[in-house]
């Protein structure tokens, strides 16, 4: 089975082009167990809907990040 970065770098340019996305990453669901992290910049339900539930084997999690500042 591939790690979750593998998958993360495989997906991330097709999930980045999708309308709306900003962000993808690695995180933890509440048990504490790896995610693919899909951030937008509102809670876009098109978008939302085009992204997949599992991207090989792994949970993906969408959530609304907003416009990501410069720091």
């Amino acid at each position: 089975m591939k790690t979750i970065r593998d998958v993360k770098r495989a997906y991330e340019a097709k999930l980045l082009a999708l309308p709306d996305v900003v962000s993808v990453g690695i995180g933890t669901d509440g048990e504490g167990s790896p995610v693919i992290v899909v951030g937008l910049t509102c809670d876009n339900m098109v978008t939302r809907n085009q992204v997949p539930k599992k991207l090989e084997g792994y949970p993906v999690v969408v959530r609304a990040t907003g416009v990501p500042e410069a720091q």
